[in-house]
């Protein structure tokens, strides 16, 4: 299988926001922007427990959110700042349909749209 016929995705993500790029017919194309993906968090609350357990369903919800946008990925690179790139692979790992995806990870900060674009072109060619 060809390198222009894999599906591969990008994702630039932190604890708060994903933008996710891929090629535009899926397994060919160029790359575009998929769509950007908010996580807004816990709510402040006065129980540390509470406030523990909303973050975890959040996150995971966040985690689930930007998988739904990737239909039978073969091949996913994924950068951002923090530790969040470490947990959403480990995600992947543990969700059947994404299991046998080859994933990469570096670290990078925020970039604009067109960079992130380049950045994703350039890892896949």
């Amino acid at each position: 299988m060809s390198q222009k016929n894999k599906k591969q995705f990008g994702v630039w993500m932190d604890s708060q926001h994903a933008t996710l790029v891929g090629r535009e017919a899926i397994d060919n194309g160029e790359f575009i922007i998929l769509g950007h993906i908010k996580n807004n968090g816990p709510d402040k609350n006065s129980n540390e427990n509470a406030e523990n357990n909303q973050e975890i369903a959040l996150t995971q919800k966040f985690f689930k959110e930007i998988a739904m946008k990737m239909p039978n990925i073969d091949q996913i690179h994924i950068t951002g700042t923090g530790q969040i790139q470490e947990q959403f692979i480990k995600f992947l790992a543990d969700t059947a349909q994404y299991k046998n995806a080859e994933t990469s990870e570096c670290t990078s900060n925020k970039m604009s749209d067109e960079a992130l674009i380049e950045f994703f072109t350039n890892k896949f060619n």
